[in-house]
């Protein structure tokens, strides 16, 4: 027979079953919550009288069954006098021992369904998230708790076992509703209804609580993994069952407010010969004023409110190498970002103000993508093509005619053992690349332009003065002189990402 109680607004899905659980806990020194997550019941009720109605309802429903049984129809007056009655002495101390274990501290969660689980607490945590000035749309709720709970949760856990068995009722210990769980249940809309947000989402708000009686050098994952271990008999050596009434609550600390990542894409242009790509340090010592990648953030992070930034972008260029043409692709994840979306009007008005903020580099389609997004500007890299033009000299005196055999070169496999330039930050290895074409432009016995269309990664440097022979074939041999690069532009990086925001 199931009974269904409301009260107070709650309806409590228990069984007559459940009553000598619900007993054996509430006498345990559970709180009322704890008392259902036992009972496997989701539904959260606030205080014990739902319970003690609960327990006092069957206890009815029997003694009622019973007068039924005994009692002849025609003689109803003891009921009416017994329902007229005042309140007993009975019913009275009920009513102060009810008082007294309302204000215990739960055995099992330590308070924290009990006292520290409702609007007040909600208030508090929303206040600071407001303070943070976050903007968000949605939101997720997580808590940290004290592994001294989980040794708890166990230890009360035996103490019902056995009579869940007696009854034959078949719950098995991970089928228990947990703390956090329940916690999550309860504050979670409460938060969110606070906040003006929904309940699920890419803003995470942190509670946590810790227990100082039982600060523990243990994580509470190391805890669980040793409960999963320990038979019931060596556990019960060990500790009470059930747990000893504790003499204080756990503490709230600090609410952490965090969002996760945004990511922001683009193309970037350099115009200048004298700009590294990200900051250049060598020896603790910065060698450059500023860089491509700061020059970017600083009004991006200015704009999301953002607590700090990762780069990265489809391939680097030299600090004295050119990116023109439709620039190169870059990404930014913008870390605990306290804005998290931007209008297209805003985003055309941030890509302005980095443009206006230097003549040294341009970005144009600035745009919010997704991280599954960002793979696509790194997907296949190395079968992409990027297109160079470079001023070459040459030692030996030249003609037009000397050079116009490079035009029909096609497909040119190279085999170039790492740089000497690079060798202190990348493995020694020969990689093979592709020069699918090249073109010339003759302009004096000593200089001509070399237009390059090279499968990604390709060492253009390298190629034209040989590298000390690490680079072959390469330029000086096809031209049998030296040679040497004056000066690189990257004229496109063939990377069809982001997608063209038109002007």
């Amino acid at each position: 027979m199931s009974l269904h109680l409301l009260q107070s607004g709650v309806m409590l899905p228990l069984k007559e079953k459940d009553k000598p659980i619900v007993q054996k806990l509430l006498s345990a020194g559970c709180c009322a919550r704890c008392v259902l997550r036992f009972c496997c019941v989701s539904v959260q009720a606030d205080t014990l009288n739902e319970l003690q109605a609960f327990i006092k309802s069957t206890d009815e429903n029997n003694k009622s069954h019973d007068a039924a049984v005994s009692e002849p129809p025609e003689d109803p007056p003891s009921k009416r006098a017994k329902l007229e009655a005042g309140p007993s002495e009975e019913d009275a101390a009920a009513a102060v021992k009810l008082k007294d274990e309302e204000s215990r501290v739960c055995v099992v969660c330590l308070g924290i369904l009990q006292d520290l689980c409702g609007p007040a607490q909600a208030l508090k945590v929303s206040e600071t998230v407001k303070a943070e000035k976050y903007e968000f749309d949605t939101l997720v709720l997580s808590v940290s708790l004290p592994a001294q709970l989980c040794v708890r949760e166990h230890s009360c856990w035996l103490h019902v076992k056995k009579e869940l068995r007696e009854k034959s009722i078949a719950v098995d210990r991970d089928d228990l509703i947990q703390v956090k769980e329940a916690f999550k249940w309860i504050m979670q809309g409460l938060v969110a209804k606070e906040l003006g947000g929904v309940a699920v989402s890419l803003f995470e708000v942190s509670v946590e609580f810790t227990y100082p009686e039982t600060d523990s050098v243990f994580t509470r994952m190391a805890v669980v993994k040793a409960l999963e271990k320990i038979a019931d008999a060596k556990f019960l050596k060990h500790y009470p069952s059930p747990p000893a009434q504790p003499t204080s609550s756990c503490i709230p600390q600090d609410v952490q407010c965090l969002h996760m990542s945004v990511f922001v894409a683009g193309r970037y242009n350099k115009f200048c010969r004298s700009l590294p790509q990200t900051p250049w340090v060598i020896d603790g010592e910065r060698r450059m004023e500023s860089s491509v990648e700061e020059l970017i953030a600083a009004p991006v992070l200015s704009s999301f409110r953002s607590d700090g930034f990762n780069f990265s972008s489809s391939g680097r260029e030299d600090v004295d190498v050119r990116t023109l043409g439709n620039g190169r692709p870059f990404a930014m994840e913008l870390l605990n970002p306290h804005r998290s979306r931007l209008s297209r009007a805003e985003m055309k008005q941030l890509q302005e103000t980095i443009n206006k903020s230097s003549d040294k580099i341009r970005v144009r389609d600035l745009q919010i993508v997704t991280r599954e997004a960002m793979s696509r500007m790194k997907e296949g890299e190395e079968e992409k093509t990027k297109s160079y033009t470079a001023l070459i000299w040459t030692l030996k005196p030249i003609q037009r005619e000397d050079i116009t055999f490079i035009d029909d070169i096609k497909d040119l496999t190279l085999d170039q053992k790492t740089p000497l330039r690079v060798l202190h930050r990348r493995a020694l290895a020969v990689r093979q690349r592709v020069i699918h074409s090249m073109n010339t432009r003759f302009l004096d016995s000593h200089h001509f332009y070399l237009g390059l269309k090279t499968q990604a990664g390709t060492y253009i440097k390298e190629f034209v003065h040989g590298d000390f022979g690490r680079t072959k074939p390469n330029l000086c041999e096809l031209l049998r002189t030296d040679t040497d690069i004056l000066e690189l532009d990257v004229e496109s990086v063939d990377v069809d990402w982001p997608p063209s925001i038109p002007e």
